[in-house]
């Protein structure tokens, strides 16, 4: 065991600097170190909180994380209070934290949090989609591949789905999840979360792509219905002829499930998988 050090992951205003609870100042001015993912921001937060930050002040961010975490261990063990805080929303949430925090936890130091706001629950909570079970799938993967992958993988998921993603990415990803969970598929697409331009645009997935084609800007939050079984699904027995009758004009059997997949709204996998067991080897 160690002694009296204590890793303290602080919660940080998603948009309104006045979102912040009274916890959050005095940490701020009473640690010994606060690792920001951005120092200047932190300044700046500091600066409209009248906030004096007494303690040292270093940089926590992905580049960094690893060679920084152990610094901040060494902290630790000296006996010494870290405050770990990100650009917004809670450390190791999508955001640098969680090797600091594991390190903590093996060498048995304290590690306790400040919580305060989060994009996930808030968008959820705003959304108009179910609440009472969801998941949380941070980031897509960014390649087109990895990514048609994963979303297929959740196809079948009845959690509401909560993903961050970048505004550049989010029309290319939402296009990838119309084709995964179908079009109609709802969803809630949150930006600027609290913040003076903040918009909720709610619709289906294939409706919403052709709007986030716009050029949309700013933080971005997603959340997606789950999959609800028996509602709205396809006769299985029409697609599978449907994609006979393809193959009977010469079109590639593989080729022709993975266009009745699009148009039905279901997953490749699970009609190719239906199909090679009802349909004849061509």
């Amino acid at each position: 065991m160690t002694g009296d050090g204590r890793l303290v992951l602080a919660g940080a205003p998603i948009g309104q600097a006045g979102d912040v609870s009274p916890r959050l100042r005095e940490v701020l001015e009473s640690a010994d170190v606060v690792a920001a993912e951005d120092t200047r921001r932190l300044r700046r937060l500091a600066t409209e909180l009248g906030v004096e930050i007494e303690g040292r002040v270093v940089s926590y961010y992905d580049q960094n994380e690893a060679a920084r975490a152990k610094e901040l261990l060494e902290t630790l063990k000296e006996g010494r209070t870290v405050v770990v805080i990100t650009d917004a929303g809670m450390p190791g949430v999508s955001d640098p934290g969680y090797r600091l925090t594991r390190l903590a936890i093996d060498e048995g130091i304290t590690v306790t949090a400040l919580p305060g706001p989060s994009a996930v629950t808030t968008a959820l909570a705003v959304s108009g989609l179910a609440s009472d079970r969801f998941c949380f799938e941070g980031f897509p993967p960014r390649k087109p591949g990895e990514r048609a992958r994963r979303l297929a993988a959740l196809a079948a998921e009845e959690r509401t789905m909560v993903f961050f993603e970048s505004p550049r990415r989010l029309a290319s990803s939402l296009e990838a999840m119309a084709e995964a969970f179908g079009p109609d598929r709802q969803a809630a697409v949150c930006r600027e979360l609290t913040k003076t331009y903040e918009e909720i645009r709610r619709g289906g997935l294939g409706e919403l792509a052709e709007w986030a084609a716009k050029d949309v800007k700013g933080e971005i939050t997603l959340v997606v219905a789950g999959y609800a079984p028996g509602e709205g699904e396809p006769d299985l027995d029409e697609l599978v002829a449907e994609v006979d009758r393809r193959v009977a004009e010469g079109v590639q059997r593989r080729l022709a499930v993975a266009e009745v997949a699009k148009q039905a709204g279901i997953p490749k996998r699970e009609l190719y998988d239906l199909v090679h067991r009802r349909s004849p080897t061509p």
